[in-house]
């Protein structure tokens, strides 16, 4: 590849650990292949499972790279035979495989999006893991619509500070559960109404808030003893959806009213799937989300900002859970 380095600095897993066995290597500069292009990083976002594959309890996709690092945003350095939308100099953010960690890294150009019109790299960074979750999620899969009630768990992350947003954006009623009261105020200014799940049962807080009825679509990251409780929080013919398992993913349920709320009961992950269930979501997001966010409707929330070489410390603050929004590595 002309004018491009033969090696680059990229985090390393040094094993299955805390955040000390993140490390900086260097590394060969990848080339990209049919349909690929490479992207010169410029921000990286950081994602719950990027900590939970540095445990060694996500292991990577076959052909995805070991380095850690779900999503970036940078400029085109290169481009792969058959790419046709793309070119060198062209800037994007992309939901990816692995890799992000790093100065250069792939992608399916099917899976990259143009950066949206009024945001930096480091905002552009924060968007596609979350917002591709929250929109096969919530509207996919939840099928929420304007005047439902929404249930989100873990309101500040970044997935919560996303789902708020576009479930307000389009017309929903928003409750949001967080551990304290600088967290809810952050979900209130969202457009959520909060509920400190420390000091109050979400569950009796949903049903009062909703004059009994319960919520209509409830995205749930908790799991473990949640899932019988979102199931008492829930409306007839609601759609709970379930993306992560932090309290585990194995719990006691009494399936009674499940029938009798004909609720649905749903989930999936997104890393696992295909080159073109990815580009669909693409194409989805752009089509009907990125509108908002040039219009400013809906914007990634950024907690931290810290530089590659400093990872780790960006793995300990993402496990001690203080941070509102997202956390993003800059090259």
């Amino acid at each position: 590849m002309t004018g491009l380095p033969q090696t680059m600095k990229a985090v390393a897993i040094r094993e299955p650990g805390g955040p000390d066995v993140l490390e900086l290597r260097e590394i060969g500069t990848p080339e990209p292949g049919q349909g690929e292009i490479l992207i010169r990083v410029e921000a990286a976002g950081v994602n719950r499972p990027d900590t939970i594959q540095r445990m060694g309890l996500y292991p990577p996709p076959p052909g995805a790279p070991e380095t850690p690092g779900l999503e970036v945003a940078g400029e085109i350095a290169a481009t792969g035979p058959g790419v046709t939308r793309w070119k060198a100099g062209d800037r994007v953010c992309v939901l990816v495989g692995g890799g992000g960690y790093a100065e250069y890294c792939l992608a399916h150009e099917a899976h990259a999006l143009p950066v949206p019109k009024g945001l930096s790299a480091i905002e552009a960074a924060a968007l596609p893991e979350t917002f591709f979750t929250v929109w096969t999620n919530v509207f996919e899969r939840g099928a929420l619509k304007a005047g439902e009630t929404f249930l989100v768990h873990g309101g500040t992350s970044g997935i919560g500070t996303t789902a708020i947003q576009l479930a307000v954006a389009h017309g929903a009623r928003v409750i949001a559960t967080a551990g304290s009261a600088e967290k809810c105020a952050a979900c209130e200014r969202l457009g959520a109404e909060a509920v400190n799940y420390r000091e109050k049962d979400f569950v009796a807080e949903v049903k009062k808030l909703t004059g009994g009825r319960g919520a209509d679509v409830i995205l749930d990251m908790v799991g473990g003893d949640y899932i019988p409780r979102n199931i008492q929080a829930s409306a007839p013919d609601a759609r709970i959806v379930s993306i992560a398992f932090l309290n585990g993913p194995v719990a006691e349920v009494n399936f009674m009213p499940v029938m009798l709320k004909r609720l649905t009961l749903t989930g999936s992950t997104l890393r696992p799937r295909s080159i073109e269930e990815k580009a669909a979501l693409a194409r989805a997001l752009e089509v009907k989300i990125w509108p908002l966010i040039e219009a400013g409707r809906v914007k990634p929330l950024v907690d931290s900002v810290f530089p590659l070489a400093e990872a780790a410390k960006a793995h300990a603050l993402m496990e001690g859970s203080s941070h509102i929004g997202k956390i993003v590595l800059t090259i």
